[in-house]
Order: C-alpha cells, then structure tokens, then sequence
C-alpha cells in the first residue's frame, strides 16, 4: 500500500483503491473485456486481495484482484507504481501458486483452469514503449509451436506509446496512469472513486492500515539498528522506538485534524492516544 498518500489523494492506481472499485461486477468485467480484448459473459463476485497461503512455512500472497469467469478462466490483475526489478520472478510464483491453488492433491493436471497473472504498471517494465506485452510459452527450436499450457502472463504499460490495443484499452491506461479523458468507462471509474472516498468505513479501514504500516515502518527501523548495536544500547533503542512511534501518532492525530472530517473522540480511538493527549496537539 501507499503509505505517503491521504485517504482524498488515492487514485486507481494506488492498490487499495483498486481492490475497492473492482469489487464491482460491471467495471471488473469491463476492464478485463477492454484489456483482454474478449468477450466475458459473467464473473465470480471479485475477492478483495485474495491471500493465498498454501502451508504454515511457504511464502503466501496477496493477490489484488482474483476472479473467474464462466468458463472458469482465472484472472489475477495487479497494479504497479514501482519498478522493483522483480517482477517477471513475481508473476512466475504468482502464476505458480495460483496453479497449486486451484487443484488439490492427486486431481489430475487438465483441472487446471487457463490463467492469466495480469500486472498493470506505470512504467516501462521492459523498455520497448509497448502498451502490452504478453508472455506464453512457446517452443525456442518452432516459434509457431505453443506448449499450450493456457499459463498467460501479461504486462501492461501505462506510458506505452507503441503497439495495437484497442483506444477503449489505451485510455484505460492512460486513466490508470494519471490522464483522464471523455471515454465513458474513465467517467465510470472517476464517478465511483469519488463516491468510494464518501465512504466513511473504506476510510477508516485506509487510515488503519496506514497507522499499520507506519508502525512496521519504524518497527523495522529500530530493530536493523538493534542488530548493529552492542547490548549496552538496548534501552536507548528501546525509548528511541518509543519516541517514534509517539511521533508517528502525533504527525497521523495532526493530519486527521486538519481534515475535520471524525471527531475528536473518534480520532483519539482510531490512533490509541489519550483524549487529553490529542487536544494538546489539536491546541499546539
């Protein structure tokens, strides 16, 4: 999640607002049908960041958007603001864990559903100024020659410039990347985000999850320093985690006033801050 944006800044391409507008059939549905370029009569109600976790020891994920079709087709989109250098290794675990997800030991291999891992990003993952670029398994020695697995992976370019994709799909993704226009589906998705930030517990859970990160933020902080640092240092690196964790309430309790948008009592709950300590930093 985007922890350096308020709750009014969020855009589709911020993960939370993503999970949130796609959990509506129509505009889900009508994303994969631009992008995809097919028809889709129906899809499964979409799980809101699907977690999939296969043992107590294995690496689970958290997938942004997980749905199926009604030819049991499945669909994992994700949306990427950062090159993290990763991400063909990303979407060949995500592929692979989706694969162990669907079938159950000892089922046979042909339940596998035909499946697409989906990353949206707002970059040039390989530099060729492609709008799309899809991945499938094909022979080295006969290019012609698919393996036909019906394992798809596809990387989508915000900034694209090149390549034939539809103009409904290219402005989709100028929208994604930050560029409205008067294509029906943009108004679509701008209207419900607007509606989305009048909801009061979509904000709440956002501010949670941001006072959340915060903490595992400086949590982490401190303890890469814990482990450099001699035993004799422990107390100082304990009131030092203290101190700003303390700072991370005040700088949040600051920004929520400002807002005007809970009450006081509210406000001191949603932080786990005394009343009379959030009034002195609502006077300072």
């Amino acid at each position: 999640m985007n922890t350096q944006k308020s709750w009014e800044e969020l855009e589709l391409k911020d993960d939370f607002m993503f999970a949130k507008i796609m959990r509506d059939r129509t505009l889900c549905k009508k994303m994969l049908e631009r992008l995809l370029e097919i028809e889709i009569e129906k899809i499964e109600y979409p799980e809101e960041q699907k977690t999939i976790d296969l043992s107590y020891d294995s690496r689970s994920i958290r997938l942004d958007l997980y749905v199926k079709d009604d030819k049991d087709t499945v669909y994992n989109v994700e949306i990427q603001t950062v090159d993290t250098k990763e991400l063909p290794k990303r979407s060949r675990y995500y592929q692979g864990m989706i694969d162990l997800n669907l079938i159950e030991k000892g089922e046979p291999y042909q339940k596998l559903n035909r499946s697409y891992v989906i990353f949206i990003c707002t970059f040039d993952l390989f530099g060729e100024g492609l709008y799309r670029y899809t991945f499938e398994n094909l022979c080295r020695e006969k290019t012609d020659l698919s393996l036909n697995d019906e394992a798809i992976k596809i990387f989508f370019n915000t900034s694209g410039t090149k390549g034939e994709i539809t103009d409904e799909a290219k402005a989709f993704l100028k929208y994604v990347g930050g560029v409205s226009s008067e294509d029906s589906y943009v108004q679509e998705l701008q209207a419900e985000i607007n509606n989305a930030k009048r909801n009061e517990e979509w904000r709440r859970e956002y501010m949670t999850l941001l006072m959340r990160d915060k903490e595992n933020i400086e949590k982490g902080r401190l303890e890469g320093l814990a482990e450099g640092k001699a035993e004799g240092l422990a107390e100082g690196l304990a009131k030092g985690k203290a101190e700003g964790l303390a700072e991370a309430k005040k700088q949040l309790a600051k920004m929520l006033l400002q807002k005007g948008t809970f009450s006081d009592l509210d406000i001191a709950g949603m932080i786990g801050i005394p009343l009379e300590e959030l009034l002195e930093i609502k006077n300072q």
